[in-house]
């Protein structure tokens, strides 16, 4: 503590003190004249900014916000959009494919109705043809026994008679 005492800086010099606050009024009522209002001014004009900047900022994060709910809104929409697509797709899909199956069970069911009535029709030409060659055969077998030919119109009357006494049931059972 003993250096501190001696030390040059350490003394107390009045004139020197007296001075020294002088010029530190002198310099401080300049600055404040000249300096510190343009310092003062600079720093309120940054603080303005500052807060433009930040209002912007909260400005433009709410933008972001409500553009962030509109996107997922509108992408909820396309979703649904979508969907009822696909589901109208589906049942269309489905009604054609329906309407397919009937189309084709009744082109089967009329083909075999088709069928069915060409079937009958043969068999029963099949069966008239059948009759006929009966008859020829009949008459041709009755010539041979009586030996002499019938005439037409009593062959016929024969015929006739001879051929609806027979049972055709029995072939049409078998065809």
């Amino acid at each position: 503590m003993l250096v501190a005492v001696s030390s040059p800086l350490t003394r107390l010099i009045p004139g020197l003190m007296i001075w020294t606050i002088v010029f530190f009024l002198i310099v401080f009522f300049v600055l404040r004249k000249y300096a510190f209002g343009a310092i003062q001014k600079l720093i309120d004009e940054r603080r303005e900014a500052i807060r433009r900047s930040v209002e912007a900022a909260d400005e433009a994060r709410d933008e972001a916000q409500r553009l962030l709910e509109e996107h997922k809104k509108l992408i909820a929409e396309a979703r649904g959009q979508a969907e009822s697509i696909l589901a109208e797709a589906r049942k269309t899909r489905e009604s054609m494919e329906q309407r397919m199956r009937e189309e084709t069970e009744a082109e089967r069911q009329r083909r075999l109705e088709e069928t069915r009535k060409e079937i009958a029709s043969e068999t029963a030409r099949a069966l008239e043809q059948i009759r006929a060659e009966v008859a020829d055969l009949t008459l041709e077998a009755a010539s041979r026994v009586v030996g002499r030919t019938l005439d037409a119109e009593r062959d016929s009357e024969l015929i006739s008679e001879a051929i609806a006494g027979l049972d055709f049931s029995r072939l049409e059972e078998s065809a």
